[in-house]
């Protein structure tokens, strides 16, 4: 069956309408269902906002949040979101804030930055440096365990462990449908890659919680000079991969053959799907977000 045009999926590419601007670096959007609104951060405005669907006002939802980045919803319908600043992944329930996990043995997290949860109800992220790096999104520090991982965890942060140990500046992550491939977004401007892992079940972990590693990693997307460095990712219902860039949002095949481009007016730092139907992408982009219809949604809905 052939891959679908740009426009069966994103019906008119150039219509992409702006909900807000006014962040300084806008990132980690993620739409809530049962309060119907997108959730995001402006990490040097060490701040998150929120946009309602139902009046369209953006408020802000909390200050002083220790330079958050991405997050996720859990299947409890409470978010999953990184903290720069305190160097851990946390859980907002209803605007109470718990740490999910602050270290790895004795050495503390870089700065975790994107994150899934898959459906067993595990933890992913990324520990690129930025927060201990760059002086607007968190506090210089050091890398404790000399390296840049992506990690995972139970719900509540029991066996961690971590399961990517060859990618560059590991940034967003996804997971195919089936949950079965991994995908991480390298921002190394020396290569800017996305790559793809298998993903393998068995029996060496806690109980109740199956051990998961990964194998055969490899090169799945290239960004070729101008196109800027993958940042978030998402996968949709259709297998598709959605990326960030410094053009718009680019759109590949599972194989990673691009499909094409929706073009957005700054460089683009993540993305999601959301909206009443889940068919609406969500696009953090520098200063701004905006919103474009698609006929697909999130691989991960639930």
């Amino acid at each position: 069956m052939p891959a679908p045009s740009l426009t069966d999926l994103v019906p008119d590419p150039t219509a992409l309408e702006t909900l807000d601007t006014g962040s300084t670096w806008a990132e980690g959007p993620c739409w809530i269902p049962a309060t119907r609104t997108l959730r995001w951060s402006d990490i040097p405005g060490d701040r998150v906002l929120q946009w309602s669907a139902a009046d369209g006002a953006v408020t802000e939802y909390a200050t002083g949040v220790e330079f958050t980045n991405g997050r996720t919803l859990d299947r409890d319908g409470s978010v999953v979101q990184c903290s720069h600043g305190l160097r851990r992944v946390e859980r907002d329930r209803d605007g109470t804030v718990t740490p999910v996990t602050t270290s790895w043995g004795a050495v503390r997290f870089n700065s975790p930055n994107d994150v899934v949860v898959t459906r067993d109800g595990s933890v992913w992220f990324t520990d690129p440096a930025y927060g201990i790096t760059q002086p607007r999104e968190g506090h210089p520090g050091a890398r404790e365990y000399g390296d840049h991982w992506v990690f995972r965890c139970g719900p509540d942060g029991e066996d961690l462990r971590p399961v990517v140990l060859d990618v560059d500046e590991p940034n967003g992550l996804a997971f195919s449908p089936d949950e079965r491939v991994l995908y991480v977004a390298s921002s190394d401007r020396a290569r800017p890659v996305i790559r793809a892992y298998d993903v393998v079940t068995d029996g060496d972990a806690a109980p109740g919680l199956p051990g998961v590693r990964v194998k055969n990693g490899r090169d799945l997307v290239r960004f070729a000079p101008g196109e800027g460095v993958p940042d978030g990712i998402r996968v949709d219902e259709g297998g598709r991969l959605w990326s960030s860039s410094a053009v718009g949002v680019f759109v590949h095949t599972a194989d990673g053959t691009r499909i094409g481009t929706v073009p957005v007016p700054e460089v683009v730092a993540n993305l999601c799907f959301g909206g009443d139907d889940g068919r609406t992408l969500f696009v953090t982009a520098t200063t701004s977000v905006h919103r474009i219809r698609t006929t697909t949604r999130d691989a991960a809905r639930r």
